[in-house]
């Protein structure tokens, strides 16, 4: 390649082994992931790794696998989510997702499946709040409609399912606090549940449900536990109830 000049050479210089040494510790430096520097409980400075994108990859990752089986297919997805272990052993440790597979011998849905896995992993890689991905997959709906879990929980779309699978991990791992009742609201509800199976029994399409026969569908949790308690619709299951 010929480069032409142009204008009058006034100085040079050599470019040695250890120059470009030098340039390419330089650049290592820019592109690391540089700790965080904190104090802990007794004031004592130390370095904190935070998520981020450019956090390589070791060699080990701990994971778990989730089934899906749903009853508009006749073949299952194993859904497996591998977390990192940031700053372990110290008072920061951390686990966080960085990967998602899913896998399944039902090769209709290969292409979407690749596809979500590959965004899903890059938007864990690069840290920060990556709970919102849960709300975004359950907000999905499939138009051909969606199906019925055991026990009486509506899911709207395979996608829906995926995201309580990754809301169910983020829970296990601490980034999800898990939704429930307190001790009085549980009593109150148990009461009124023991309550309205003594008093009347109804058999619909929910029959099986673990929640009183007749229960209507939530619209808070869609779980079919809504009963009528005090002249007020109220689910069972989450609490929800229409007078406030």
């Amino acid at each position: 390649m010929t480069v032409k000049i142009d204008r009058k050479i006034v100085k040079y210089s050599v470019q040695k082994p250890e120059d470009k040494a030098a340039e390419k510790a330089a650049e290592l430096a820019r592109t690391t992931v540089q700790p965080q520097v904190v104090k802990d409980r007794n004031g004592h400075s130390t370095n904190v790794i935070q998520m981020h994108e450019k956090l390589e990859r070791p060699e080990m990752l701990v994971g778990s696998t989730y089934k899906i089986k749903t009853p508009i297919s006749d073949h299952a997805m194993y859904v497996t989510i591998n977390d990192i272990i940031l700053n372990e052993g110290t008072g920061f440790e951390q686990r966080r997702p960085f990967e998602i597979f899913i896998n399944s011998k039902n090769l209709d849905h290969f292409q979407w499946i690749v596809a979500l896995t590959r965004i899903i992993s890059a938007v864990f890689r690069k840290g920060g709040d990556v709970t919102f991905l849960v709300d975004e997959l359950k907000a999905v709906f499939d138009p051909r409609g969606g199906y019925w879990q055991p026990g009486g929980k509506f899911m709207p779309s395979i996608i829906a399912e995926l995201g309580h699978v990754i809301e169910k991990h983020l829970q296990t791992i601490g980034l999800i606090r898990k939704p429930g009742l307190d001790v009085h609201q549980q009593k109150m509800v148990n009461e009124k549940r023991a309550e309205f199976e003594a008093r009347t029994k109804q058999s619909d399409a929910f029959a099986k449900s673990h929640f009183p026969d007749g229960a209507q569908l939530c619209n808070h949790c869609s779980t079919a536990a809504v009963v009528m308690m005090d002249g007020c619709m109220t689910c069972l299951n989450c609490g929800d109830s229409k007078c406030g």
